[in-house]
């Protein structure tokens, strides 16, 4: 009764104002109206079950569902300062939008860091810079057993599917590469018109669905593989094992979002639910995957073929590597994705807790194919987080031969961190399938910013390394990289981490690797 009673009283609350309002105004509607339907939510409030503090404070209480909505973007524009915010703080969002545009991108007045920061990383200028080459170097992906290498440029626009990016943004994103010279990874999505219109040069990526590339049952059809493969624009094709943002599970595409052109392009039925496992269906061991993988090169007629991996356990990583020197036979190229990836949705806990960080994981492959003997056969890629000249001179100091750039690119076509990636309400119509959204992404404008975000950065990675004296990527080494430990000690990254000799892991492991390379397992992952 005491429930009913106050919703009465507030109802009644209500209905005298408006009264009140009639009697003093003539106006008496532009009272009369709001109090009438503040006394209707306040008795809905208070009847209502599912909030709590709706039903204690009715009415006023919806003031902290609306703060708690505008949260993000308070954050965002009031509370953070330049170069604290996550996952992408202000300085660099800054320096990306100013380079995508073609403005200027310089810091007055110094550094807002703290230097003395444990964890704060720097390069090490050298006494006697050189001059920067006149062109950007490329890295040739393709080993003994590829037939027609890739010219790979030092920076690539990592994997995103049509339908988690607008056609839009691929068209954009395709454009810029057509246009830089630069190569496109389709994400696992499918090859779709977006991909292949503009004439960029497109890493085709293959997941556990195998879009695109897709029996009746979600099989691997290798006849569909080879058709599309066979196309002019796909220069290489990457099997994704894993990606930072969800390593370990796979994912779901309501049917509510499997429209007519996405059917077609995954290669699935229109309006019902699609389900990428989190394991492929057509290799189950280390030596089974060597296999494919030179099954997929030579179904592609000889073209670069190699796979992406968000790195999990050291050890199943050299077991794969033990299948390549027992098959004679390896990947032309390795991605790897650090666990700061983020361009996939994923639950709370696989984005915060699951999956190797790039530099670790990075070191890791590097170390084993070295180890291994096979680092000379094998380009190493490496995506998460790369936005900076400073990033990609750090990952290629780490291991990597070239770098891969998800969220910058998405910055450069119109991006602002509103994080709702996964909502189908993208304020600037980058992940968005609907058409009145994505149509706000100007293509021509976009395609001209990807473009030259891509040329700033990898000059300002080649003035860095010019800095310090290299005018080559393979020139850079592991002491050029230092971090502070604490107030008193820096160590550099040659210090830090071990480093192994070519071959090292076939003639005699070191201490800290023997146990893994021993119980390495080429025909089973080891858990």
């Amino acid at each position: 009764m005491t429930r009913i009673g106050s919703v009465l009283l507030t109802l009644a609350a209500g209905l005298a104002s408006a009264v009140a309002a009639v009697r003093l105004s003539p106006w008496w509607w532009c009272a009369a109206v709001p109090g009438v339907l503040l006394g209707v939510l306040g008795g809905w409030d208070l009847l209502q079950r599912r909030h709590s503090v709706l039903r204690n404070y009715p009415v006023v209480g919806h003031a902290r569902f609306l703060l708690e909505r505008v949260r993000p973007e308070l954050q965002q524009y009031f509370v953070e300062r330049n170069f604290d915010g996550r996952p992408f703080d202000r300085d660099v969002r800054s320096i990306v939008y100013e380079r995508a545009k073609g403005t200027d991108a310089e810091q007055p007045f110094g550094t807002e860091r703290d230097v003395y920061l444990p964890g704060y990383e720097f390069l090490i200028p050298s006494m006697k810079p050189v001059g920067m080459p006149e062109e950007p170097p490329r890295v040739r992906i393709g080993g003994p057993d590829c037939s027609r290498p890739y010219d790979m440029a030092l920076l690539n626009v990592s994997a995103m599917s049509f339908g988690s990016l607008s056609s839009n943004a691929i068209l954009a994103l395709n454009g810029g590469a057509a246009a830089g010279g630069f190569a496109h990874d389709t994400g696992e999505g499918g090859l779709s018109e977006y991909h292949l219109g503009p004439g960029g040069d497109l890493v085709w990526e293959i997941g556990t669905g195998y879009f695109g590339c897709r029996t009746e049952d979600g099989g691997f059809d290798p006849r569909q593989f080879a058709d599309k493969a066979a196309h002019e624009h796909v220069r290489c094709v990457s099997l994704k094992l894993s990606q930072g943002a969800k390593p370990g599970i796979g994912g779901v595409l309501p049917g509510a979002k499997v429209n007519a052109e996405i059917a077609r392009v995954r290669g699935v039925p229109e309006g019902r639910t699609v389900i990428s496992p989190p394991y492929h269906r057509v290799f189950s061991t280390p030596r089974e995957l060597v296999r494919f993988l030179a099954t997929l090169r030579e179904l592609s007629g000889g073209k670069p073929t190699g796979f992406k991996i968000c790195p999990g356990s050291r050890r199943q990583f050299l077991a794969v590597c033990k299948a390549m020197v027992d098959e004679g036979t390896t990947p032309d190229f390795i991605v790897v994705d650090g666990a700061e990836g983020g361009t996939g949705a994923a639950p709370l806990e696989f984005a915060d807790h699951v999956g190797t960080p790039l530099t670790e994981g990075l070191i890791m492959v590097h170390n084993a194919l070295v180890g291994a003997g096979l680092r000379d056969r094998i380009r190493v890629g490496a995506s998460g987080k790369i936005a900076t000249g400073t990033d990609l001179v750090k990952r290629l100091l780490q291991g990597a031969d070239y770098g891969n750039a998800a969220r910058a690119m998405m910055f450069a076509v119109g991006c602002i961190q509103a994080q709702r990636c996964h909502t189908n309400t993208c304020p600037t119509g980058v992940t968005t399938q609907d058409p009145r959204r994505a149509r706000a992404l100007d293509v021509g404008d976009k395609t001209a910013r990807v473009q030259r975000l891509q040329e700033a950065t990898v000059a300002s990675a080649l003035k860095l390394m010019a800095s310090m004296g290299v005018t080559d990527p393979a020139q850079l080494r592991p002491h050029m990289l230092h971090r502070r430990i604490d107030p008193y000690t820096i160590r550099s990254y040659e210090e830090l981490y071990e480093w192994l000799e070519p071959g090292q892991l076939l003639a005699g492991p070191p201490a800290l690797w023997a146990a893994d390379w021993a119980a390495a397992d080429p025909d089973r992952f080891t858990v």
